[in-house]
């Protein structure tokens, strides 16, 4: 059975990640700074904070321990909800921003590759945003630690090379987890595509990605916005 573990799993994207690909037959370990509460008999919640080095590096060689070798990991962990003024913005605040959403990334691909030694393949999926190359006042924390996923992205594409491994990302565009039925129709009418994204959106891509058959894919960031980076904007 193919294993994978999820960050950020208690919600939103990251539940549904852990839903569809335990539907799919993954073993799935769920990792959040809390244990989330699963039904399905093949999500195990696993306590871990992206933050801090130990935890990651404990939670992975648990899985591992229990599981054997790890096949997937998906870095959906974040603080996605940041946005404040750039006078306002204290210290303390960007580096939790980016101590979680690229540090944690990075410490836990680093823990994945030992997790991994000895299966068939390895899949990192790091999901990064469109906000990495697109944004709005007041996103700097946040986009930039997003930019610095999409780079990671490609630089250990080439490290681990060899491996066995792939690395890819993931850029979501608007992904309405809350209320989808309150939406305007001009929310959904603004997407080439016809609609506001859904979390579901998220995870065939990223099935796509984990699948063992499709191992030249490889450092790619995909974008799943519908289609709303190719538009241009003026002042009507």
């Amino acid at each position: 059975m193919p294993t994978v573990l999820i960050s950020g799993a208690a919600g939103g994207i990251g539940r549904c990640l852990c839903e569809g690909f335990a539907a799919q037959g993954y073993a799935v370990l769920a990792a959040d700074l809390t244990e989330a509460e699963f039904s399905h008999p093949r999500i195990l919640p696993v306590r871990m904070d992206l933050r801090d080095e130990a935890s990651v590096r404990a939670a992975l060689a648990r899985c591992r321990e229990r599981f054997g070798p790890l096949h997937v990991l998906i870095n959906n962990g974040a603080i996605s909800h940041f946005c404040k003024p750039l006078s306002e913005v204290s210290m303390a605040e960007w580096d939790n921003v980016l101590q979680t959403n690229l540090r944690g990334a990075f410490l836990c691909c680093r823990a994945f590759v030992a997790a991994n030694a000895g299966a068939a393949y390895g899949r990192i999926i790091n999901i990064a945003s469109t906000r990495w190359q697109q944004n709005e006042a007041h996103w700097e924390a946040y986009g930039a630690s997003k930019g610095g996923l999409a780079a990671l992205t490609a630089s250990l594409c080439v490290s681990l090379r060899g491996s066995g491994i792939t690395v890819n990302a993931v850029s979501p565009g608007w992904i309405e987890t809350g209320d989808y039925a309150s939406l305007r129709p001009e929310d959904h009418e603004q997407h080439p595509s016809g609609r506001v994204g859904r979390p579901d959106d998220i995870l065939r891509a990223c099935l796509f990605l984990a699948d063992p058959a499709n191992d030249f894919v490889n450092g790619v960031n995909l974008t799943v916005d519908g289609g709303m980076s190719r538009r241009m904007f003026y002042l009507e």
